[in-house]
């Protein structure tokens, strides 16, 4: 169950790669604004999700939670500590209470060493537990995760992509952390193998109380999962509220339409539906519209849109959106 507590409290992140031009001496000629002015809470024990498009900042903002990456400017309180404040000294006295459970399985995990070395590596560097005490608890935690204790001493290359994902999550879970930013597990999967993974951080979730930023692009699969919904354009958080406001009562032009393309299962239900077609490409982020950033796609867009740029405001109890049409 969700508890009321804020875990982590992201206030104004941005996130701007330079672009540099020169051969000789680089100079910097603008910005790729990947994430811009985005703000958020996560409640301990709940799942948010994150969706958009490719390009929209999702994973840039996962890794700039855990500091993977450095933000431009902003504000990240995790349990009330302003971890952009710290130095990486300090913040690493906590960071084993964040952890990531990356996209890829395949790129993710060393291919020259065993599993038990992957799983055993975090708690080896932390130095508070005996050989046996680590070789214990990697035993255990590939078990919760579904791998027979005849894998320990396998190497990647010998795991399917559902089991090398299984061994992603053993070892975001062996420092015992309370958020876990799961950044897109399950797209490079098989459907069913997707199923089984989805079960899995549910039963962990429940097992242990953690907290998920769950990154996606499966409005399907993100509905199951997850208690309240972001949805990201361009750098920006269009609208935010819980998955119930979000599918039955969208206001957002751009979440309306990601929701019209998630197929349902019955036919003349589907033959019925409004497919809200979005046109255009997305703008590089780089050079973004001015005024709304959807502007240049959105379907009511009007001269206000184009000239300001609209406040991202609590419509609602809990429900945030950012357009003028609201």
């Amino acid at each position: 169950m969700r508890s009321e507590r804020i875990l982590a409290n992201v206030s104004q992140l941005r996130k701007y790669f330079p672009v540099k031009k020169g051969i000789i001496f680089d100079r910097m000629i603008g910005n790729v604004r990947a994430v811009d002015d985005v703000s958020f809470e996560i409640f301990r024990g709940e799942t948010l999700g994150l969706v958009g498009e490719s390009g929209s900042g999702k994973t840039t903002v996962g890794r700039s939670l855990l500091r993977i990456i450095e933000p431009t400017s902003g504000a990240i309180e995790f349990d009330g500590q302003d971890i952009l404040k710290m130095t990486r000294k300090e913040f690493r006295r906590i960071q084993h209470r964040m952890q990531m459970i990356f996209q890829d399985p395949y790129a993710s995990l060393n291919p020259r060493i065993r599993v038990s070395d992957i799983v055993a590596e975090p708690l080896e560097i932390q130095g508070e537990l005996s050989k046996q005490e680590i070789k214990d608890r990697v035993a255990e935690l590939l078990e919760l995760v579904g791998l027979e204790k005849a894998y320990i001493k396998r190497y990647v290359h010998e795991f399917s992509g559902g089991q090398r994902q299984r061994i992603g999550i053993a070892r975001a879970l062996v420092l015992k952390p309370d958020l876990i930013v799961c950044d897109e597990p399950i797209s490079s999967l098989d459907v069913s193998i997707q199923a089984q993974i989805v079960n899995l951080l549910e039963e962990l979730q429940d097992r242990f109380g953690l907290t998920y930023l769950f990154i996606a692009h499966d409005l399907s699969m993100v509905r199951q999962v997850s208690d309240r919904i972001a949805v990201m354009y361009l750098g920006k958080i269009m609208e935010l509220a819980s998955k119930q406001t979000i599918y039955a009562k969208p206001l957002h032009p751009y979440t309306k339409a990601l929701i019209s393309a998630v197929p349902v299962p019955d036919p003349e239900i589907e033959a019925k539906r409004e497919r809200i077609v979005i046109k255009g490409d997305v703008p590089h982020p780089s050079n973004p519209p001015k005024g709304c950033v959807f502007n240049t796609r959105c379907p009511i867009a009007e001269s206000q849109c184009y000239e300001e740029l609209p406040k991202y405001k609590q419509v609602n109890p809990g429900h945030w959106v950012a357009c003028y049409k609201v």
